[in-house]
């Protein structure tokens, strides 16, 4: 799945891509919650305003880990397939548009 360069929605660009390299067993779900982080839906992944900052995706720590900047925990770790660069750069667009639960 391609996500788009503007109007990014949740539902269907970012939510897919955090089931697959985020919110699975042993790492962020919500028994593992790995980092004390759940990534299994919306309100979960916005729950901590130091993670997703609306509209700041420089200032938010998932942009951080997932970009391996900022001293933040590079994620996906190293055994896992790392994001795409149209991944990363959707879920820049989508916190810079506001991380609308859309």
């Amino acid at each position: 799945m391609i996500i788009p360069d503007k109007n990014v929605s949740f539902q269907a660009h970012i939510q897919p891509v955090m089931l697959l390299k985020c919110a699975f067993s042993g790492c962020h779900d919500d028994q593992s919650r790995a980092g004390g982080m759940s990534f299994t839906n919306y309100f979960n992944t916005v729950a901590d305003l130091t993670i997703v900052v609306p509209f700041e995706p420089q200032n938010s720590r998932l942009i951080w880990s997932i970009e391996g900047i900022s001293g933040g925990t590079p994620m996906p770790p190293p055994a896992y397939p790392r994001m795409t660069a149209n991944q990363i750069k959707g879920f820049r667009t989508w916190i810079g548009e506001g991380a609308k639960n859309n």
